[in-house]
């Protein structure tokens, strides 16, 4: 079986990674510094901008999987991911912008991707007791 609705928002969850990935590598290179942040606080913010994406991706787009795979509206999974998506850059963006600080991109960013992890995560378990009924 395969999942292509999954693989969309894989795909947009990667380049999202490759571009802030490539901001952490930018920074490094100007600083010289082969790991780390030299205490230097634009490169501690792409490091973090980063690892936040790779903190929270994974379980979202497990759960897209299992949803798919499971049964649940291809609509439903859309909506949820495009969520996440969109939670994802916002939060990248207000992240960079404030320094790391308070900005309405991030707490917009943060929002809506608890919501779509929440959603998901009700969307599972419903799935789960409507198949198990």
């Amino acid at each position: 079986m395969i999942i292509p609705v999954t693989a969309v928002f894989a795909a947009l969850t990667a380049l999202l990674m490759l571009f802030l990935a490539a901001r952490v590598v930018a920074f490094r290179r100007r600083l010289k510094l082969g790991m780390g942040d030299g205490g230097d606080r634009d490169c501690q913010v792409a490091i973090r901008a980063h690892a936040n994406l790779v903190e929270y991706a994974p379980i979202m787009l497990i759960m897209l999987a299992i949803g798919e795979l499971n049964g649940v509206s291809a609509t439903l999974i859309y909506m949820v991911g495009m969520m996440f998506i969109l939670g994802r850059f916002l939060h990248a963006w207000g992240f960079i912008r404030s320094r790391g600080g308070a900005h309405m991109g991030r707490m917009v960013g943060v929002a809506l991707n608890w919501l779509a992890m929440l959603a998901m995560a009700a969307l599972l378990l419903i799935n789960v007791g409507r198949v198990a009924a």
